[in-house]
């Protein structure tokens, strides 16, 4: 299968690129960058998605596939510039939709969502079909581009998938709590500070265990009609405690540092996620995500392994 990503730099892009690879199915990236990263493992074409026509590049590679992985990932950055968030956000997906009804192909579209659409959850685990609240302009921006999603599909016939992703972690992430918690681990601070109080919950997914995920998706869903729209939660479906994840890293990395929490609570994140998957595993039937400690402690291992340089390179991807 040929598949085509946008933001093949990033940490989705290049994860879901490296494992598609590693299956056989062909890759083309596209990314800022003038040169793709060193272990993208196929074609790359340097682009701005948020602007540049990318018809052409459609037409001519005829992708039975294409995942949105470019666009932004920060709640925080969101809240200190919404409308930078927004142009990177809603006009990269636009440009996207629009290139693809411009080249005469009908690839099967992934996007990327999140779960920050949803907002501050009071009933867990949270279906597709609840109301979505968001709290951040991150989480208004996703939920914008899905109802942009659906235009072209109910407008124009494309086929479409959303997936809502909650908290994925991987090797190859340079920010969020799980790479945070390393550097204060292994740091030289005497003690390891959570900002909220340590109650907070997450529904945590590995990132191979995330690709595998759609990569099935996308071969069981290639011939769906025209006009297809579909919103799937993608995550393990388990609360995971805040408290208790950085005692597991603590264990897995053999620290004596003790953990505090600063008690505070940060703007657009909300207290608890847990995803009800019944849908992800009614359409996969035999998928089912690894145990978290399993990826947490591959994650671990990766990092210890890298040196310092070797972050602030990758950081940049």
């Amino acid at each position: 299968m040929k598949i085509l990503i946008t933001g093949s730099r990033g940490f989705l892009g290049g994860t879901i690129g490296r494992f598609a690879a590693r299956l056989g199915h062909e890759m083309l990236g596209t990314g800022r960058a003038t040169q793709p990263d060193p272990r993208w493992p196929g074609e790359y074409f340097a682009t701005d998605v948020q602007s540049a026509d990318l018809s052409a590049l459609i037409h001519e590679f005829t992708p039975a596939a294409i995942i949105h992985a470019a666009g932004t990932a920060s709640v925080g950055a969101s809240f200190a510039s919404p409308l930078d968030d927004l142009r990177a956000s809603l006009l990269s997906w636009a440009n996207v939709l629009e290139s693809v009804r411009r080249s005469g192909t009908s690839p099967l579209l992934l996007y990327p969502s999140s779960a920050a659409v949803y907002g501050q959850l009071k009933e867990l685990p949270v279906s597709e079909n609840a109301p979505l609240v968001p709290i951040s302009p991150y989480g208004f921006h996703k939920a914008a581009c899905e109802l942009l999603g659906r235009e072209f599909a109910v407008c124009f016939g494309q086929r479409l998938i959303v997936l809502r992703l909650f908290s994925v972690f991987g090797e190859a992430q340079r920010r969020l709590l799980i790479w945070e918690l390393f550097h204060r681990f292994t740091g030289s601070e005497e003690s390891v500070w959570l900002e909220g109080t340590g109650k907070e919950t997450r529904d945590y997914l590995y990132a191979d265990d995330m690709a595998d995920a759609i990569i099935r998706l996308l071969e069981r869903k290639l011939d769906v009609t025209e006009g297809s729209y579909q919103v799937i939660n993608l995550a393990s479906g388990r609360e995971q405690n805040v408290l208790q994840v950085a005692e597991q890293m603590k264990t897995l990395l053999e620290s004596k540092k003790k953990i505090y929490c600063h008690g505070t609570q940060r703007s657009g994140d909300p207290e608890r996620w847990q995803a009800d998957i019944s849908h992800l595993k009614q359409v996969l039937g035999d998928w089912k995500p690894g145990p978290f400690e399993a990826g947490l402690a591959r994650c671990l291992r990766a990092w210890q392994s890298q040196r310092p340089s070797d972050y602030d390179n990758q950081a940049k991807i």
